[in-house]
């Protein structure tokens, strides 16, 4: 029997879809979703260039796949805050451990917006934020809930992003990132004991 060439194996492997993910990950984190390019990343993985297609339609069927992916991740880390403080600080810790993830959950123009992975996956990180918002006391929020979501949201968000584009190096200088935030954070809440020198701007 003939053996299959070793170029077409790669496309017979039961985790095509994983590794055209990860390949689009690694370009994402090095260039940005605009040098996404389904040729490339068939070329990366060993496989036919019409592969890729197969598992995601087209470069915005992949991108969907990587935000509604972060965005399950995103609701596994939140889900398990002991508080509100925690949530943010597992918020900025998953945009340092997925920068890629982290860059197309929230460039909507990039996404198909009805898509149901997408669209549940985004409601279940929706629901652990306000999860976490409603077990703060009413009288500590001081606001609306819903506007605390907002706040909580835009704290740890606006953090992050300005941490990935290392606008905060100087700031945040060799602090720990995570360490800093909890700071910033014990400023506008107090859902819980503070970590480490909140005193501290």
């Amino acid at each position: 029997m003939t053996q299959p060439s070793s170029a077409r194996r790669p496309y017979h492997h039961g985790d095509l879809r994983r590794a055209v993910l990860t390949a689009a990950l690694d370009v994402i984190a090095a260039d940005g979703p605009s040098a996404l390019s389904l040729r490339d990343l068939a070329r990366r993985a060993g496989v036919s260039h019409a592969a890729p297609a197969h598992h995601f339609r087209d470069r915005t069927g992949l991108l969907t796949a990587i935000a509604a992916e972060g965005f399950g991740l995103l609701a596994t880390a939140l889900i398990e805050a002991a508080d509100l403080r925690d949530a943010g600080v597992r918020y900025v810790r998953f945009a340092r451990e997925h920068p890629a993830h982290f860059q197309v959950m929230f460039t909507p123009e990039l996404l198909r917006a009805d898509d149901l992975e997408l669209t549940t996956a985004r409601a279940l990180a929706g629901d652990a934020l306000r999860g976490a918002v409603s077990a703060v006391r009413p009288e500590e929020l001081g606001i609306d809930p819903r506007l605390a979501g907002v706040a909580a949201w835009s704290l740890a968000h606006g953090f992050a992003t300005l941490l990935l584009s290392h606008n905060l190096d100087g700031p945040v200088g060799d602090r720990d990132p995570e360490e800093a935030f909890r700071t910033l954070a014990a400023m506008l809440f107090r859902s819980g004991p503070p970590s480490g020198r909140t005193e501290e701007a």
